[in-house]
């Protein structure tokens, strides 16, 4: 299908179709799907749809258990995990109940809040850095 790309990645392989017709990039990822699934079963990976993207991983790897060794390994006074992929979700799912998860783009999710795009990340993020600052800043002039 013209406008579409495979990306090999680390532990995984993604076949991208964000720049194919729109019509036809929806049928042909939903008979790819389909299809894995069929030759893929039993096997220890998972075949997800992502926005325009359909992609297979090991089962094994994922990043919601990556994520859990930085967390149990240490004591954190914040914990802020940002996504805005399906693959994002085993992230959210093993966050301390105390972490900040916050899912992009959509509300369908295991993340306890959620905004519209990366601009409203930006800005959140830039409040933050904002705060810090002026805590910092009151801290030094008290002492």
């Amino acid at each position: 299908l013209p406008g579409t790309f495979i990306e090999e990645k680390t532990h995984s392989l993604a076949w991208h179709y964000r720049l194919a017709d729109a019509k036809h990039g929806e049928e042909y990822a939903g008979k790819l799907i389909k299809e894995l699934n069929i030759r893929l079963d039993g096997e220890m990976l998972d075949v997800l749809r992502g926005n325009k993207v359909v992609e297979i991983k090991s089962s094994l790897v994922n990043k919601g258990k990556a994520a859990l060794r930085f967390v149990t390994r240490g004591h954190y006074d914040f914990i802020l995990a940002i996504g805005d992929d399906m693959t994002d979700e085993d992230m959210f799912k093993v966050m301390p109940l105390t972490a900040i998860t916050v899912k992009v783009g959509s509300n369908n999710s295991a993340a306890s809040y959620y905004v519209k795009s990366y601009m409203d990340v930006r800005a959140f993020l830039n409040e933050i850095h904002t705060t810090e600052h002026l805590i910092n800043t009151k801290i030094q002039l008290a002492s």
